[in-house]
């Protein structure tokens, strides 16, 4: 896992801005704590910043195709999973190898097969190849968009990098933001391609984009398709558990130290076990993997359920543990650690964005930060509730029947930081228009009845949109403690063979996730495999919510801050006793402060 950063411009020699593409490469050094490097062509620089995971001697980067002379030059970060039977396959066609590192496969799979390439990649990804002899720039990203790619137009050509962060140390670009990009923050749509900043975009999950003396050309090597599904319960079950196990086999690879995440949930229970079987059958029977679970100081006394939360997590993931046997620890926070400014302001920094989830955030990257003391890559269960139908959304009629994105109705208006209304703009209408488009893309069988098509939306857009906020979240908060996550319920095959079932066999049991639950038997205790849906763990603790109203107080005597969110429609927040600040209400005044972080550390033009 690294970071990746550079442009290539056709009006401009590169090779005299070595301060420059140093300057952009710096900037994602937590991303890539183990070494960096830079290249620079006549018409492009290309960046990198390495986090070592496989074949640590040998997989440095930016990687030419050969000494001296280059006709290639990559700049990769993630993980391609198949990458030892893309050798074995490239081999077979010539190609010889220096190093061990799936990175050279990357490389040497582009002299191949062009921009071709990513259908023959199974992982998480984001990557750009420089192209000397065509004079062309390549940027590639994973299929569901688990490693972040951005991209902005600079003069005769384009720059690109991991994080925005990296594209504002360019002179061509500044942090700049409009109405737009308000609307695409605060809107919770979480639209992919355009940003809260004015002319960056995203490369599309599954998506390509090529620069070239012709321009800028962008298309989809990958997308959610329906095909038909032919097998019954048992067949359906047995080969989930085959999809779930092969994808995490495939991910424990790593020359570095390992653990798992496991809340105590199905998903990541189920994934942990597989993981220490696996584990097992190749290091012996007393090998054992990590796992880890955060919990806050206050939960056992003060835990009261919300919309979001039904229970405490950690009795359930320490029977878990037990019942796995994994090396099992919770990391406890209290309120002062969750408070702590400069913890704030970290997590902002590394969103480079004033959207988050507050004390979930901070307590995340938290708790990134302690197993970073002992591991460098996790296994976390993320996407378990939109391939399987996790959420409550999927189970209620009135989210089934609501003409908007589900998600905005779980804690309605009142976890939205209401904006200033002279701003203009027009919140509803964009939804509206973007609830449409949304759909208007699913696809559907033409004897589909209109309950199943109603699910396959559900799906289609828990899988493309919400989905992406969650590895955003993550992918952020743990390379900024310079620790790698990998998803392995993000597997491509796996989404597309669950996104084909119909709802009834993802619901057979009467309940959630019931094809996970039925694959997972035995791996996990039943307490867990029959557990309500439990969302990630917030604190309850009064001490926090009173500090949370004082930094909110101090964030609304700012007078950029003011012009963005309505004062009037928050006072109420910091006036309500803090044992009776309910969670919506208390995100509000996270998003205040969060607001505030972002303003003072970015700095961006306000162009509305």
């Amino acid at each position: 896992m690294c970071g990746i950063t550079g442009w290539a411009s056709f009006h401009h020699d590169a090779r005299p801005q070595t301060r420059v593409i140093e300057a952009m490469t710096a900037t994602l050094a937590p991303r890539g704590p183990d070494a960096g490097g830079v290249w620079l062509g006549e018409h492009a620089a290309i960046g990198h910043r390495r986090l070592a995971v496989i074949d640590l001697e040998g997989g440095a980067q930016p990687m030419p195709d050969r000494p001296g002379a280059p006709t290639t030059v990559l700049s990769y970060s993630g993980e391609v999973y198949n990458h030892h039977e893309l050798r074995a396959e490239l081999r077979g066609r010539g190609h010889d190898f220096r190093t061990r590192s799936d990175t050279e496969v990357v490389l040497r799979a582009y002299a191949e097969w062009g921009e071709d390439l990513a259908e023959h990649l199974d992982g998480m990804f984001a990557f750009a190849v420089w192209d000397e002899r065509a004079q062309r720039l390549l940027l590639v990203r994973d299929r569901l968009g688990v490693k972040p790619l951005f991209w902005a137009a600079v003069d005769g050509g384009l720059a690109f990098a991991s994080e925005p962060k990296a594209l504002f140390a360019h002179p061509e670009l500044r942090p700049r933001v409009d109405a737009d990009g308000l609307r695409e923050a605060y809107s919770l749509l979480f639209n992919t391609g355009p940003t809260v900043w004015s002319g960056v975009r995203e490369v599309e999950p599954g998506g390509l984009l090529v620069l070239d003396r012709d321009g800028i050309r962008e298309r989809r090597y990958w997308q959610l398709e329906i095909g038909r599904h032919t097998d019954d319960r048992e067949a359906t079950v047995e080969r989930v558990g085959q999809l779930v196990g092969a994808a995490a086999r495939s991910q424990l690879e790593a020359d570095v130290p390992l653990c798992s995440l496991m809340s105590g949930g199905i998903d990541s229970t189920v994934l942990t076990a597989l993981l220490a079987d696996e584990l097992r059958l190749r290091e012996g029977p007393d090998a054992r993997i990590r796992s880890y679970a955060v919990d806050y100081s206050d939960q056992a006394e003060q835990f009261t359920g919300d919309v979001l939360r039904t229970g405490h997590d950690t009795p359930y993931a320490t029977e878990a543990g037990a019942f796995i046997g994994t090396d099992h620890s919770t990391v406890v926070l209290d309120p002062r650690s969750l408070l702590d400014l400069e913890h704030r302001r970290a997590v902002v920094v590394a969103r480079d964005s004033p959207i988050g989830v507050g004390d979930m955030d901070t307590s995340l990257y938290l708790l990134f930060g302690e197993i970073r003391r002992h591991s460098t890559v996790a296994l976390s269960g993320e996407a378990a509730d939109e391939v399987f139908g996790g959420y409550p959304w999927f189970h209620n009629l009135k989210a089934l029947n609501a003409g908007t994105f589900p998600w905005l109705l779980v804690t309605g208006d009142e976890a939205a930081m209401p904006l200033n209304p002279e701003l203009g703009l027009r919140i509803g209408e964009f939804c509206a228009d973007t609830y449409r488009s949304a759909l208007a893309e699913v696809p559907h069988l033409d004897d589909e009845t209109p309950a199943e098509h109603r699910q396959r939306e559900m799906q289609y857009l828990s899988l493309t949109r919400w989905l992406r906020q969650l590895l955003h979240r993550k992918d952020r908060l743990s390379m900024a403690q310079g620790l790698e996550v990998r998803v392995p319920y993000c597997d491509h095959r796996l989404v597309e063979y669950a996104f084909a079932t119909p709802w009834d066999l993802k619901s057979f049991d009467g309940r959630e996730k019931s094809l996970l639950r039925a694959a997972g038997a035995g791996l996990a205790p039943d307490s867990v495999l029959y557990r309500p849906k439990n969302h990630y763990p917030a604190t309850h603790h009064p001490d926090y919510n009173r500090g949370l109203q004082m930094m909110a107080r101090d964030a609304l005597a700012d007078d950029q801050v003011r012009a963005i969110a309505d004062e009037t429609r928050i006072k109420p927040c910091l006036d309500t006793p803090a044992d009776r600040l309910e969670w919506g209400h208390r995100l509000r005044l996270e998003r205040v402060v969060d607001l505030a972080l972002w303003l003072d550390h970015h700095k961006p033009e306000l162009a509305v």
